[in-house]
């Protein structure tokens, strides 16, 4: 119905137009990309079955850089840390082309052992004010991170 209506008020062929924008925030079914060496972040990005955002853990329900995700992955339900995000970020935090996840154990440490892709530096704050606030222990995230942006 409103298709047809909006065909009558734009008079261009519908074919291959979206009406709805694209949006680049992580929210609820976001796909990510694991960045991290964990056997089933490697087995799903290599099948071409990337992890789904089931939860954000913040009030906003929009995740941003440093915030717990709760990721389906492999039939599995999985948590997460969001070190990379597509949309436009505070000052001094770099952009990224894709949404990147490590996955986490429930008490805060990495399931695997080294990450891939350049973290931003502003990352160490935000997560150090994380680990006094909860019970979680989150400085082996970014003692196994390589480089940093």
């Amino acid at each position: 119905m409103f298709r047809s209506l909006i065909n009558k008020l734009i008079p261009v062929q519908s074919c291959g137009f979206h009406t709805t924008s694209c949006l680049n925030e992580v929210q609820l079914l976001t796909r990510l990309r694991v960045v991290d060496n964990s056997e089933i972040g490697k087995r799903a990005m290599a099948e071409g079955k990337p992890p789904k955002v089931i939860c954000v853990y913040n009030k906003k329900r929009v995740g941003y850089i440093g915030d717990r995700v709760l990721v389906a992955i492999k039939g599995q339900k999985k948590k997460g840390i969001l070190v990379g995000l597509k949309q436009t970020q505070k000052v001094k935090v770099p952009k990224f082309d894709s949404n990147n996840v490590v996955l986490i154990d429930d008490n805060g440490t990495p399931l695997g052992t080294r990450i891939h892709v350049p973290i931003p530096t502003i990352l160490r704050t935000i997560l150090k004010e994380k680990t006094h606030a909860k019970g979680a222990d989150y400085t082996k995230l970014l003692g196994i991170a390589t480089r940093f942006v």
